[in-house]
């Protein structure tokens, strides 16, 4: 081989490695107790609503005690954009119950804590609802944003 083409192929084998490294998808990480986990998406989607993956065994487990608070952390990939936490918990009387936090706007917050309503006793599960741009017509007449990123948590008990 000509010695002034290994340099070059070199390079260009570089480039190639690194024009390939797909950007990393954003994490959540859910805390309670001492024990926490990072959680890649179960759906993410550009900000277009379009080239979504989705990985249905992307959930985290986590156990939160009963009546104990879940701290959730974003990335800025998520907090750059409008997101809610939406969660199914148990009430006093075993019932299936569910809630949602507020939409928190655009660099709002990077963070959330969970705390059940007064009525529950037990977190079940949690999701992390990150809006896309796609606006669909609502059943009530208004307009529903689009789900572009999903992070899923499964509550363990003791």
């Amino acid at each position: 081989m000509h010695r002034g083409l290994k340099p070059l192929l070199a390079v260009a084998g570089v480039a190639l490695v690194a024009g390939c490294a797909a950007p990393s998808e954003p994490q959540v990480t859910f805390y309670s107790h001492g024990r926490s986990v990072e959680v890649a998406p179960a759906q993410y989607c550009d900000p277009t609503g379009e080239n979504c993956t989705t990985s249905p065994d992307a959930v985290g487990d986590l156990r939160v005690p009963e009546r104990a608070p879940l701290q959730i952390s974003v990335p800025g990939k998520v907090a750059e954009t409008p997101w809610q936490v939406v969660f199914l918990y148990r009430g006093a009387n075993g019932e299936e119950l569910d809630g949602r936090s507020p939409v928190f706007a655009p660099d709002e917050r990077h963070a959330y804590t969970l705390q059940l309503p007064p009525d529950g006793t037990r977190l079940e599960h949690v999701e992390v609802q990150q809006f896309s741009a796609v606006l669909t017509e609502g059943v009530d007449g208004g307009v529903d944003f689009g789900i572009g990123g999903s992070w899923v948590l499964n509550v363990q008990q003791q």
